[in-house]
């Protein structure tokens, strides 16, 4: 691999890296509205402030979504018949 290659390489890697739009995301706050005319409570990065929102959803329901549940695998386990062997006594019996 030539030096140009590589170079072209780490450079088409970084663009898929990059992200498409460098915009914040910024939600609509569900809140009372103390804003200027035209402005709304809104929400970027969690720091709560007026603008225009640039996303459908609210903080709190981007915040609120539920998360994937974590799978639970139960072992299954085998009963088996206990012996006793009591001291003193001749042989054992099985509960």
């Amino acid at each position: 691999m030539s030096l140009k290659s590589a170079i072209y390489a780490s450079l088409g890697l970084l663009a898929l890296a990059a992200p498409a739009s460098a915009e914040p995301k910024i939600y609509p706050y569900a809140a009372a509205n103390h804003c200027p005319s035209g402005l709304q409570p809104i929400s970027i990065n969690g720091v709560i402030c007026c603008g225009t929102p640039n996303q459908s959803m609210s903080y709190q329901h981007a915040k609120a979504a539920p998360l994937a549940r974590k799978k639970v695998y139960h072992k299954n386990k085998i009963h088996r018949a206990r012996v006793v062997c009591p001291v003193g006594e001749k042989g054992c019996y099985s509960r």
